[in-house]
């Protein structure tokens, strides 16, 4: 509840002026009518453009929040403080302002209208009621970490949308077996192939994923350019090591819940690598859509041969991540080309494998069979 008087710095009451009252309330209503319509506007986008029940939901929280925390308010205060006929405001306006040139602008630009109004809610709430500002600050931040997550979805979705099988495979015995099954793969036409190998030192896996990266150069450099130059090379991820990913000039970087955090990644791979984190229960995947990952790895969906899990989420996870989460994802652990109807089934259109191309006896032809697999059920 408003009164005539506020607390100063000094804890003293102060009596404000009833001019000063009412500028204070118009601009609080003004930037809580700003924040709750950019909110409304990022909410359809995620909603609609990006399909993401999380997101959605959250944006729909953070809305739902902030009508709370302006609740201490009167709202007859606010509309009877509100001067929309006077308001010298409405005719001030910049040619950027009747431009949008994408979906993402669209999101971006409002993303900024929210924020610097929960800026100016905050201040202006100094003013009037002391203990609602930390509240806005709280909001703020979080409107902060929303804003991220939604630029990362719709990017990685951009990035990643001809990535749909995803291989795991190590350095192998010697450097021209690891260039051969590497020329195979790619030929093959796999979309990402991770170099994980816990047996090699660090300067012997630093070697391989610069040859790996070669590797993939070379084969670019002599294949035609096709329409699309995201069909043609694999994106190189390196497991664990987001320094080693750096000095190999790889696309990105796959991390463990045991490993650096996505924050900690980033500091060293900078703004442009990817990120993937393994992720086992639903807040885990959750968490990392707000952390800032690139990517998503789901599982283990089947025992596999590959790595060793006391318990295995399965199918029912795959269904819970699909259901809301629209940040690319990768169903892994124990897929082979028998089960992966089961797996499609769940809504996921992205798998990793390891042990089954790696104990094929034709790897080439065991990738042309997920690829089939993974068109058919798209």
């Amino acid at each position: 509840m408003i009164e005539n008087d506020a607390s100063s710095n000094e804890g003293r009451s102060v009596r404000i002026p009833a001019t000063v009252r009412l500028a204070a309330l118009r601009i609080i209503d003004a930037n809580f009518n700003r924040a709750t319509e950019g909110l409304r506007v990022v909410e359809e986008h995620c909603r609609f453009a990006l399909n993401d029940r999380y997101l959605t939901e959250r944006c729909k929280v953070l809305r739902h929040d902030l009508t709370a925390a302006l609740s201490a308010l009167p709202r007859e205060q606010l509309h009877a403080a509100r001067e929309t006929q006077a308001d010298v405001g409405t005719s001030v306006t910049t040619p950027a302002e009747g431009s949008r040139r994408s979906l993402a602008h669209i999101a971006a630009a409002n993303w900024q209208r929210v924020e610097q109004a929960l800026r100016a809610i905050e201040e202006y709430a100094k003013l009037l009621a002391p203990e609602l500002a930390p509240r806005i600050e709280t909001l703020r931040y979080q409107a902060y970490t929303l804003a991220k997550a939604c630029t990362t979805t719709a990017a990685s979705q951009e990035r990643l949308v001809h990535a749909r099988l995803y291989v795991l495979f190590d350095g192998r015995s010697s450097e021209c077996d690891f260039v051969t099954r590497a020329q195979e793969l790619i030929a093959a036409g796999v979309h990402v192939l991770q170099l994980r190998d816990k047996r090699l030192d660090d300067r012997t896996l630093l070697a391989r994923a610069r040859l790996l990266r070669r590797v993939i150069d070379d084969t670019a450099r002599q294949e035609p350019r096709p329409p699309d130059p995201r069909t043609l090379n694999p994106l190189l991820i390196v497991n664990d090591r987001p320094d080693l990913a750096v000095l190999a000039r790889a696309d990105g970087v796959h991390l463990g819940q045991d490993e650096l955090t996505v924050h900690d990644a980033r500091q060293i791979v900078g703004p442009e690598l990817l990120i993937g984190v393994s992720t086992h229960n639903l807040d885990q995947a959750r968490q990392a859509v707000l952390d800032g990952a690139s990517y998503l790895g789901c599982g283990p969906t089947f025992p596999s041969g590959t790595k060793p899990f006391d318990c295995f989420p399965g199918l029912d996870f795959l269904r819970q991540v699909a259901a809301e989460i629209a940040l690319p994802t990768f169903a892994i652990g124990g897929i082979t080309r028998d089960n992966l109807p089961q797996v499609l089934a769940t809504g996921f259109k992205r798998v990793a494998v390891g042990g089954a191309v790696a104990t094929a006896s034709d790897p080439a032809d065991e990738v042309s069979h997920f690829l089939a697999g993974l068109a058919n059920g798209s």
